[in-house]
């Protein structure tokens, strides 16, 4: 898309990309698009948005857990760190996947505004 306001990279693992947010500064500060379908739908997140959550972690070191849902309850995930950073992982948990268990992590903060796209398992997928 021309407007380029992301820099969207592939990751060891397929289908999990890195998405950097660009910013527009100036002296008062700066502002970067969240989200932009259009462009975030050449990434793979093509599916309507149905939920945006927040969390807050207070513990330095604490570990959230891990997200995983079977269709029909599986679900893109868009993840982001608006404040502070965390350390985000992703597993590949397909069987059948050449990365099958192999794993890739991102630091995620407000300052670098990368993001990782996490995409549901393909219905294709030999787990079931």
């Amino acid at each position: 898309m021309a407007d380029g306001r992301f820099s969207i990279t592939d990751t060891p693992i397929a289908g999990l990309k890195r998405i950097a947010r660009r910013r527009m500064e100036d002296e008062r500060g700066f502002l970067s698009r969240l989200y932009c379908g259009a462009e975030l739908a050449d990434a793979g997140f093509d599916r309507p948005i149905v939920q945006i959550n927040q969390t807050l972690t207070r513990a330095q070191g604490a570990i959230r857990g891990m997200h995983f849902q079977y269709p029909p309850h599986a679900e893109d995930k868009f993840v982001s760190c608006l404040g502070g950073e965390v350390w985000d992982v992703a597993v590949d948990l397909r069987r059948g996947s050449p990365t099958f268990l192999h794993w890739y992590g991102e630091r995620l903060s407000r300052e670098n505004g990368v993001s990782l796209f996490i995409p549901v398992a393909s219905r294709t997928d030999s787990r079931h």
